[in-house]
């Protein structure tokens, strides 16, 4: 599936950095990777993605946010999404 509102990789990639900010800001980088996970395809929760994350991307992009919902209904743009929040996570680590 190819992303029909996101006109190339460069808004593709702002998108998944900028949705990826807000839930690290959120504290909410372990459960939505874990959602994310069962959101895909191959998953259990397929589609539900956009349910979960709709008052995020509500608040994030001001409504309905087509390129947004793109992204997320996308299997690239998941994968996408999951690889940064888990990269933000890594880089939050703290040595003691």
């Amino acid at each position: 599936m190819t992303l029909p509102f996101l006109p190339g990789e460069e808004q593709r990639t702002a998108l998944v950095e900028e949705v990826a900010r807000e839930i690290q800001l959120r504290g909410m980088t372990g459960p939505a990777v874990l959602f994310l996970h069962a959101s895909m395809p191959d998953g259990g929760l397929a589609g539900s993605a956009m349910t979960f994350f709709d008052p995020l991307l509500r608040q994030l992009f001001g409504g309905g946010n087509a390129p947004a919902s793109a992204l997320l209904a996308d299997e690239v743009g998941i994968e996408q999404l999951i690889d940064r929040l888990e990269e933000l996570d890594e880089e939050l680590v703290w040595d003691a």
